[in-house]
């Protein structure tokens, strides 16, 4: 379950996973790091990639799953956030485009959202609170784009799961959950992140509103019960 950049993965010769590391290196390449026609708005389909690849700041590791129960896949994606948390960011790479790629070949496509989207869901909270974003991928996702309903940007060959530093841009993410008690940590934890350090007041001022409304409907909420 080692860690590679795509300068790595292009020097490996003999290691049995390389064909999975290629195939979303070659995704990665040709779908996130592109724009697309139907994305819903100019630019890449992910604005940090092409960045990420010119500064080998992506790393990408391949997990086998068919021994592993649930609780013991979170706790190596839990793993995954303590090491991306601890490393340190090299001279030639910015923090805002390091990412990890967890790549999961033994997942079926029909099991993808039993394992890859609950352990995603069940982390995100964590995630959130460490300043972190997790995002699921799969060929069978059906999130929405923000700019597009009808485009699907989180489909991958192959399930994995993304982890990478939350920026304030974040916003639409945060404060979607249904569940006001989900929403009020997501926000809290998205204005301690950036505290006195936003660049869009605009932003600033939407995440204060989203969360007192959030408030606001937990305790009426809590009236009616």
């Amino acid at each position: 379950m080692q860690l590679y950049t795509p300068l790595e993965i292009k020097q490996l010769r003999q290691y049995e996973d390389l064909p999975y590391l290629l195939e979303i290196l070659e995704w990665v390449k040709s779908f996130l790091a592109r724009p697309h026609p139907n994305l819903g708005r100019p630019g890449v389909v992910c604005p940090f990639v092409p960045h990420s690849l010119k500064s080998n700041s992506i790393r990408l590791a391949v997990i086998r799953t068919k021994d592993l129960e649930l609780e013991q896949l979170e706790e190596v994606v839990k793993h995954y956030r303590d090491i991306f948390l601890e490393m340190e960011v090299k001279e030639q790479e910015l923090a805002i485009n390091k990412a990890f790629l967890l790549i999961f070949p033994d997942v079926y496509i029909e099991d993808a959202y039993k394992l890859i989207d609950s352990v995603q869901q069940k982390l995100k909270p964590l995630f959130v609170e460490s300043g972190l974003m997790i995002g699921e991928f799969h060929k069978r996702n059906e999130s929405p784009g923000l700019h597009n309903p009808n485009f699907r940007p989180l489909r991958s060959p192959i399930p994995l799961l993304a982890i990478r530093f939350m920026v304030e841009p974040d916003l639409p993410f945060l404060e979607s959950p249904a569940d006001p008690h989900l929403r009020i940590r997501y926000l809290e934890a998205y204005l301690k992140c950036f505290g006195n350090k936003f660049t869009d007041e605009t932003k600033f001022k939407k995440a204060h509103q989203a969360l007192a409304l959030a408030k606001e409907e937990l305790k009426d909420k809590n009236l009616v019960y």
